[in-house]
């Protein structure tokens, strides 16, 4: 296949204090969040100066890439500027006629994977029948390059830790409503908590296979009568701390980046809860750009581009694929 162009394409956020409910209307738009809710989780924003991470870690992966891709480099958010829709018609007026779009998640779902063709299939449609066409790099959560720095980053954290004489991993994911985890994958396969499973026991393996771990959730919004995963993080810390686990390594396999979820969720309520119990607690850190990740990057492009060599760069057994059936990671409305 031939490419012109690559997109990065990310969920967005504000970038100071005046576009704090502004880009949080824009994410529950059609959702019927409450105002009083929306304030709640705009104050986790405000504690960092109305400023998400997550632009300037998509900046960073950019610049990291340049000398890694022959390619122009564009990238358009779903919530936030510059917004998808500008950006695909920016591409069209560049003359790019067909692009390969890398997604900030590596995991099959609704949100994480299925909501980013319809938004890439929305900006088209926006910019009319002369936009360029564009496919979806594959999903990546078994990759050697996801996997080492992520592997790590866990060794590092427990190399912090006091003791490790009666340490626990943590690993934590975004959580998702329960219904739309069982529609995942084709025909509803509960592709994600899979997908999450394997990228736990890869990344634990390589780090520190002697030590017990668990996959747990975090960032949990919706009503409290929809189911979603469980347990959450913080809760998985009291029950830790009550079996009488002393030390924890929490890692964020679930991202890519230090995200707003990591720095607001894990570094101040989840640390703050396990000070609270007395737990020895490190947090892990993400690929962001680091050199294995961005050229993990490069070879996703590379399989695409060479199909016919197949090279596909895998370490577990969940499947992943090129292009998604059509019924696979369904609205939770569809489902």
């Amino acid at each position: 296949m031939v490419y012109d162009a690559f997109l990065l394409v990310s969920f967005g956020g504000p970038e100071g204090q005046d576009e704090v409910l502004p880009f949080m209307e824009n994410v529950t738009r059609g959702r019927g969040i409450p105002r009083e809710r929306l304030e709640l989780v705009a104050e986790h924003y405000r504690h960092f100066g109305g400023v998400s991470p997550i632009n300037a870690q998509c900046r960073a992966l950019i610049e990291a890439l340049r000398p890694e891709l022959d390619l122009p480099i564009y990238w358009g958010n779903r919530n936030w500027h510059p917004f998808l829709a500008d950006t695909v018609r920016q591409m069209r007026d560049d003359g790019v006629r067909r692009a390969l779009a890398f997604v900030t998640s590596p995991f099959g779902s609704y949100s994480s994977c299925r909501q980013y063709l319809d938004d890439i299939a929305r900006a088209r449609a926006d910019v009319g029948p002369d936009a360029p066409e564009i496919d979806k790099i594959r999903h990546y959560h078994d990759h050697p390059g996801y996997i080492a720095p992520h592997a790590d980053a866990v060794h590092a954290a427990l190399e912090a830790l006091p003791s490790r004489m009666n340490a626990r991993l943590v690993f934590t994911a975004h959580s998702i409503p329960t219904s739309m985890n069982a529609a995942s994958g084709p025909g509803g396969a509960g592709r994600y908590e899979a997908q999450l499973r394997e990228t736990a026991a890869l990344v634990a393996a390589e780090a520190a296979p002697e030590l017990p771990w668990d996959l747990v959730w975090q960032s949990r919004s919706g009503p409290p009568q929809v189911p979603w995963l469980e347990p959450d993080v913080n809760d998985h810390l009291e029950a830790l701390a009550k079996a009488g686990v002393t030390e924890v390594v929490v890692s964020p396999i679930g991202f890519i980046s230090d995200h707003l979820e990591v720095v607001w969720d894990l570094d101040v309520e989840a640390k703050n809860t396990a000070a609270r119990l007395g737990l020895a607690y490190e947090r892990a850190a993400t690929p962001g750009h680091d050199p294995r990740f961005v050229t993990m990057i490069r070879q996703l492009v590379d399989e695409r581009v060479l199909a016919h060599s197949n090279v596909r760069h895998a370490l577990g057994t969940v499947p992943t694929w090129d292009y998604c059936p059509a019924d696979c990671c369904v609205s939770p409305k569809r489902a």
